[in-house]
């Protein structure tokens, strides 16, 4: 920066000495490299405006933990703690309670919950965990019940629920789980409930059941080991003639210094009837891959956390969607993984070769031996022989892994629940959206176009406080997704389009559900009426080519040449900031000075505004320019004026419609200002403090160094050699005799004195 001159205003020298305060404030502080993966295009905070959400909550009620969308798409049912409700979402805005029927834990219940050393404040009560429709007018639920399953069903009139009759309650045991805190899936095919999860008390016996319908009630073997101990499932999906369970469990094929967790999918028929003689009431043809998410070079994905369905019009095309997360820690970060598995992938695998346990080595190797006809575990009709069930109760674990492939890999984010659909662009492509649940409560909206990898276009944080999202529920013809917490449901629209103001940032955006429209000058939702005029470019997502093909279009503030100039008064003795709105995380920006190179010495970027002190040639046009996907567009525009000295309009500026604005103004002299006033003070008094205690510092080092000198000096002119019993001895022998080192004789003492006196002379 310029020295000022002798002559000049003491106020302007306070100024200039308090920018200089400022520049060194406006140095970014060190940062660490961020995580991997995308980053989202867009942040939302819990309460912001800009994103419009609604959240539905009822006094006394807890644990809105499952969630179920009837038919038509107009009633979510919900399943709290010891209720159920029914609530009206065919209107936009908060969900509308059309009833809720309790559904407690009985005293006697939850008096047996307490006496089994569980607590009677957070688990001795019936959180529901099944809730599912049975037929058009009766729902299916289970719940906890204070550590003692059970189920009953919920008779439907015009979407209202009917109390539930104390008689009608059923034994839940293998339906729901004993502890709320265990995973969990049911999924009802068919009028039959087809259900994973803990089987006893202690937590300890993972099961696979079904029940409910005309089909006898099977199960895995829990003395054939199946399953392992401390199995976790987390869906069930069923398919044409099969219900696949994904779960994770410690593997006993691999050989590993610590428990080495793994992620699988199991697969029973739906025709399956159990054994006559062997494996009688027992599933016949059950068995189990491993699933296999992960990137070249990288530690695997290996804990699944939860699945769903994405149905496609041929079957071949359906895939899974799972979330996955790892066992290990990089750098002390969680990472998470959205990987797809294709049906037809999975139905390869368990027509595949299996393992088999070697019992003198007790390691998995891969069967060799013959195959029988008709095949062991396939869905064939009939019951199977004895020969091929001896053959299944050792042989149900697949050789093959169902490889996934990762569409999206995040560092420092663990998802916990996931939701799919399709979005079909303006051009006809469709794109697959999902929705990702975090375990901090923040939502994040993510595409995978068809040739190309995935993006994040939003993060939305929905709970003010940290805490995991428990379910979410899409509900198409709403246009809405629906987060249960611990408190309440939220409800969230799928698109925010309105809060992309211009034609640049909304195909920037890249969002399938919004196209700019170039009459109305409004980012909307797509629907079915939409014109081929609309703008959207879900491929390359260039504002340059999309935008182009007719009017521009954009908001105002967006143009280049602007259409809309914000006038700043530029008052002596003051410091002058101009804000830049960062409306994208992906964007990088920059300021501008018209032609000229903006006056580094009167001026800084601190957080992201600029910094203007007035002096001569600082007047002008000032332009915040992002560059985003390698196109660059002005975000706002200022024409800065001197009070003393206004400037001649720029010519090809004339034209432009301009606005007087305030823009906060820190004074540090006398004089009026028509601006907003902002104090830094304690950005100075930070300072201040700063260099006292680095001055303080500088100066005990400074007087500490010689005083040290002469005491060093003092010690060995006037003590001389310390006497050995000062000297700390090293062992009992040396204590005992001391060195002869350590001995002084007369002449030593002799020639020591007169080296003093002569130093004195």
């Amino acid at each position: 920066m310029a020295l000022p001159s002798p002559g000049q205003d003491p106020w302007s020298l306070l100024g200039v000495f308090f920018f200089q305060l400022l520049l060194l404030l406006s140095l970014p502080p060190a940062t660490g490299t961020g995580g991997q993966g995308p980053m989202p295009r867009v942040k939302y905070h819990a309460g912001d405006g800009h994103r419009a959400l609604s959240f539905f909550h009822q006094k006394g009620l807890r644990d809105f933990d499952t969630l179920l969308l009837s038919a038509d798409g107009n009633t979510l049912y919900v399943g709290a703690r010891e209720a159920i409700l029914a609530l009206n979402i065919q209107n936009p805005g908060i969900p509308r309670l059309r009833n809720m029927i309790p559904w407690p834990a009985s005293e006697r219940k939850k008096s047996e919950c307490a006496f089994k050393k569980k607590s009677n404040e957070t688990q001795c009560f019936n959180f529901i965990r099944v809730l599912a429709s049975f037929n058009a007018t009766h729902l299916y639920t289970c719940g906890t019940f204070a550590f003692s399953p059970a189920c009953a069903f919920i008779e439907l009139q015009d979407s209202y629920l009917l109390p539930i009759l104390k008689d009608t309650v059923m034994d839940g045991k293998g339906q729901s789980p004993f502890d709320p805190i265990h995973k969990h899936t049911a999924v009802l095919v068919d009028g039959m409930l087809y259900s994973g999860t803990m089987n006893n008390f202690l937590g300890s016996e993972p099961i696979l059941m079904r029940t409910l319908g005309s089909q006898p009630v099977l199960k895995t073997d829990i003395f054939l080991r199946w399953l392992h101990p401390d199995a976790s499932f987390v869906a069930a999906i069923p398919s044409a003639q099969v219900v696949y369970f994904f779960f994770e469990e410690t593997a006993s094929e691999f050989d590993f210094f610590e428990a080495l967790y793994t992620s699988r999918v199991a697969r029973v028929c739906k025709n399956d009837v159990g054994g006559e003689k062997l494996l009688q009431k027992k599933w016949t043809t059950f068995l189990k891959a491993q699933l296999l998410c992960t990137e070249p070079g990288q530690l695997p994905f290996n804990v699944i956390r939860h699945a769903v369905l994405l149905p496609s019009d041929s079957p071949s095309a359906s895939r899974v969607y799972a979330v996955f997360t790892s066992q290990w820690q990089v750098g002390g970060t969680r990472s998470s993984a959205v990987c797809a598995f294709s049906l037809t992938d999975i139905e390869r695998v368990f027509k595949g070769k299996f393992k088999e346990l070697n019992k003198e080595t007790s390691r998995w190797t891969t069967y060799r031996g013959p195959e029988a006809n008709p095949r062991p575990g396939s869905c064939s009709t009939g019951p199977s022989s004895d020969k091929a069930l001896t053959f299944m109760k050792d042989h149900f674990l697949m050789d093959e892994h169902v490889v996934g492939r990762p569409l999206l890999v995040k560092s420092g984010v663990e998802y916990t629940q996931l939701a799919v659909e399709h979005a079909q662009g303006l051009d006809g492509s469709r794109h697959v959206v999902m929705y990702l649940g975090t375990s901090t409560g923040s939502l994040h909206k993510a595409v995978v176009p068809e040739n190309s990898s995935a993006y994040l276009v939003e993060e939305i944080q929905l709970s003010p406080e940290p805490e995991p999202v428990r379910n979410l529920q899409l509900a198409p013809t709403q246009g809405a997704v629906f987060a249960g917490f611990s408190g309440g449901i939220w409800r969230i629209p799928r698109a925010n389009c309105s809060v992309y103001e211009s034609c640049v940032d909304c195909v920037l955006a890249r969002d399938p559900h919004c196209a700019w429209d170039p009459e109305s000058r409004i980012c909307s939702l797509l629907s079915g009426s939409t014109l081929n005029s609309w703008k959207q470019d879900m491929e390359r997502g260039n504002p340059g080519w999309a935008c182009a093909r007719g009017p521009m279009a954009r908001s105002p503030r967006r143009q280049s040449p602007p259409q809309l100039i914000k006038e700043v008064l530029a008052v002596p003795n003051s410091i002058l900031e101009l804000p830049c709105p960062h409306l994208s995380a992906l964007a990088s920006y920059h300021w501008s000075h018209g032609r000229a190179t903006i006056p580094e010495a009167s001026s800084t970027v601190y957080n992201g505004s600029l910094l203007l002190l007035p002096q001569d040639g600082v007047g002008g046009l000032y332009q915040c320019v992002a560059t985003e996907n390698g196109y660059s567009y002005p975000v706002v525009s200022y024409w800065v004026d001197s009070q003393d000295q206004p400037l001649a309009l720029d010519p090809e500026l004339a034209g432009v419609p301009r606005e007087r604005v305030q823009v906060p103004l820190t004074r540090v002299g006398g004089g009026a200002s028509v601006a907003a006033q902002r104090s830094y003070w304690l950005h100075f008094l930070i300072v201040t403090v700063l260099l006292a205690i680095v001055l303080l510092g500088v100066l005990t080092v400074l007087l500490s160094s010689p005083l040290g000198a002469l005491r060093a000096r003092g010690k060995v002119q006037g003590c001389g050699t310390l006497p050995p019993k000062e000297k700390a001895p090293l062992s009992r022998e040396q204590h005992l005799q001391p060195s002869k080192d350590y001995r002084t004789s007369a002449s030593d003492v002799d020639a020591d004195n007169k080296h003093l006196g002569t130093e004195v002379a």
